[in-house]
């Protein structure tokens, strides 16, 4: 056997489709595209969610559209009746939260809301607070020191 006697099996190789060569071919006149039409005109492509001219289901509901803010701030947000775990007068940084397994990093800034309830005084240090939140604090006695 020689390299140049080796051909492939039969029917494992086929042979490309040559269209508009002649009505002879099989694939001649409308070279598979079939009559008239968007489809059968070159550069005839529709998008996505094209519905042939009709109002696109996207734009009858507006409700679902929408658009995300990109230089929205995204904060780690801890309640004040998770800050019960400190002792009373303590100080409670960001960082002595991500050590007691409050906020999980300091990827994002911390923001304290006002959720619960706190009884002694804290000094709390946080990005942002909510009004709630600062006025239960200093109602304890605590302050409230913002960082950046």
């Amino acid at each position: 056997m020689r390299q140049d006697e080796l051909s492939p099996a039969l029917g494992s190789k086929k042979s490309r489709k040559r269209v508009g060569r002649g009505d002879g071919s099989g694939h001649g006149t409308y070279s598979g595209r079939g009559c008239k039409g968007q489809k059968s005109r070159s550069g005839g492509k529709m998008g996505r969610g094209f519905e042939g001219g009709q109002l696109p289901l996207i734009k009858r509901l507006p409700r679902k559209r929408g658009f995300v803010n990109i230089f929205r701030t995204e904060y780690s947000v801890v309640n004040i009746g998770k800050l019960n775990m400190f002792e009373a007068g303590s100080e409670v940084t960001p960082e002595r939260l991500v050590a007691a397994g409050v906020v999980k990093s300091l990827r994002h800034p911390i923001k304290i809301l006002g959720d619960g309830e706190i009884n002694y005084p804290l000094l709390v240090k946080a990005n942002k607070f909510s009004a709630a939140a600062k006025a239960k604090i200093e109602a304890a006695g605590g302050t409230v020191e913002e960082v950046e």
